[in-house]
């Protein structure tokens, strides 16, 4: 089994003492670690909680957000996530910044991510047509206050189906492809990046991001949301 590594400010350190004279070491730190330490975010329960707390019906939220109400239900009960967009419009009628979903701590300094450390995690099924979770968004500024920046590490899968839906938001997006193939249709046009390249677009206009030819791409993404 794997070794954890823990700190002596740490969860599992502190309930350690509790439970070792009944449970072995080891097993105890896959248990707690398991517990306290996953990385999938709740989205929708995030939303659903903010919403209530301004007394807001969902019917609402989804007229102001200019979403499909059937749409905004499936995200509050942590359905599959469409993309970025739909939360980017649900944020801005709640008055909210997106990475108020995306994480819960908060820090007024600096924000530093390490490589080896666990990165919180959100999927989305990027608009396909089957609703499949196809990319997975790692969070570089997760804690970061009041931010207009969103950089994440992404994880595009591969994918059978290529049909998709283009989607919009306000704001500017900006990718660097860090391996792989990836394509952007972008309004009419459609660009191909290979390793190394990189696109910066105004996300206002109709956009979609997906491995070419449904191929794995790993590439880094920027999204700049106004408030």
């Amino acid at each position: 089994m794997e070794q954890i590594k823990t700190d002596s400010r740490s969860p599992i350190r502190i309930l350690m003492p509790f439970f070792c004279n009944f449970v072995p070491e080891q097993a105890l730190f896959q248990y707690i670690y398991t517990f306290f330490m996953d990385t999938n975010i709740s989205v929708g329960k995030k939303i659903r909680s903010l919403r209530e707390s301004k007394m807001m019906e969902i019917e609402v939220l989804a007229e102001r957000a200019q979403l499909p109400l059937e749409q905004v239900k499936s995200i509050e009960d942590d359905g599959p996530l469409p993309g970025l967009a739909p939360l980017i419009k649900i944020a801005r009628v709640l008055g909210v910044r997106l990475g108020t979903f995306l994480d819960d701590q908060q820090s007024v300094g600096a924000v530093v991510s390490r490589h080896e450390e666990e990165r919180e995690s959100v999927r989305f099924s990027n608009h396909g047509s089957e609703g499949h979770e196809n990319m997975i968004y790692h969070s570089l500024s997760e804690g970061k206050d009041n931010r207009h920046l969103e950089p994440f590490v992404i994880d595009i899968l591969p994918q059978q189906d290529p049909r998709f839906d283009l989607s919009t938001h306000e704001g500017e997006e900006f990718i660097y492809v860090l391996d792989g193939e990836v394509e952007i249709n972008y309004g009419k046009k459609s660009y191909v990046l290979e390793k190394g390249d990189s696109i910066y677009y105004d996300s206002i206009v109709k956009h979609h991001v997906h491995g070419y030819n449904g191929q794995k791409a790993r590439i880094l993404a920027v999204v700049y949301t106004p408030i």
